[in-house]
């Protein structure tokens, strides 16, 4: 008889949430293979002078066995590749000294921000791709300085947002709920930001794995939908299963995943930040500086059908 999948590994420090069940492959639920897995790859990692104290937690390298389905050979070079890349890309220097000093101008044209949390605790990512203009956003900024922001937030995401989620509901929280919004999007204007959008693509896939935790595409037009139908035979089920594609009717279906006091107005919820949401970045890790006011309850939009 196997042995069950919790018993090789013990819960998570800092567990206060008695209902808290770890899934298959996180902390507290490992199978022998799994832990087996982890461990090697800390005592590699450690001889061969790679192994970071404070980053190569065990929830971070469990990250990448996931991502790698606990293929051992497949999670040490993913996990070689990432360090590599962040010596290239210059990871620890973003952290320390990047400074996006055009962010209220970038918002104008090509919004990007977190905003609260949904119903289970993640922090919650909106993109609204549609509202980019192209021509606009690259006489204030540059795709690299894109990409350099895009690494800085994911660096604060797991260093300072994720952990103070982590303490509210007393259970570790490692994703994201992300919103797209391509409202308006124009092939033209994709097809010239197509460069950036996979290199993003590339960074959360293959440097910061297994942070989507839901993932709603919102007001896709018909084309998207059809195309999506095809794609999605493509990807591993698990991914498949945490994207929802959503027409102009998604009010509803945000609303299940998002309480209206966390969900901007814009998108059916109650939340206005003084300032505008996309520029407060509102949430419990920032709550000294995220002023927030809600509509009254009557005043809410009523959410759309689905």
């Amino acid at each position: 008889m196997s042995i069950t999948a919790a018993s090789a590994s013990p819960m998570p420090e800092g567990v206060t949430d008695p209902n808290y069940a770890p899934p298959p492959g996180y902390l507290g639920n490992l199978t022998v293979p799994q832990l087996h897995c982890l461990e090697k790859l800390k005592k590699e990692l450690k001889e061969e002078g790679i192994f970071d104290e404070k980053r190569h937690d065990d929830a971070t390298l469990l990250r990448f066995c996931r991502a790698r389905k606990f293929d051992y050979p497949a999670v040490k070079a993913m996990i070689i590749a990432a360090e590599q890349w962040r010596k290239e890309f210059g990871v620890d220097d973003i952290i320390q000294n990047f400074d996006f000093k055009e962010k209220a101008e970038v918002d104008k044209y090509y919004p990007q921000f977190y905003h609260k949390t949904d119903k289970d605790g993640r922090p919650v990512y909106i993109e609204q791709l549609g509202k980019l203009d192209i021509k606009a956003l690259y006489s204030v900024t540059t795709p690299e300085r894109q990409l350099q922001r895009l690494v800085s937030e994911y660096e604060k995401s797991l260093s300072a947002r994720t952990p103070v989620c982590s303490r509210i509901v007393g259970r570790p929280i490692e994703t994201f709920c992300t919103i797209l919004d391509l409202g308006g999007v124009s092939l033209g204007n994709f097809y010239r930001v197509k460069d950036y959008v996979f290199a993003a693509s590339g960074v959360g896939q293959d440097r910061y794995p297994e942070t989507m935790g839901k993932f709603y595409i919102i007001n896709a037009p018909w084309a998207f939908t059809a195309v999506w139908s095809v794609v999605k035979g493509w990807l591993d089920p698990v991914t498949v299963q945490k994207i929802q594609i959503l027409g102009g009717s998604y009010q509803t279906e945000l609303l299940k995943q998002i309480e209206p006091q966390n969900l901007p107005k814009q998108f059916g919820g109650q939340c206005e930040c003084a300032g505008g949401c996309s520029m407060s970045d509102a949430g419990p890790w920032n709550e000294a500086t995220a002023t927030t006011t809600a509509a009254a309850p009557d005043a809410a939009p009523t959410p759309a059908a689905t």
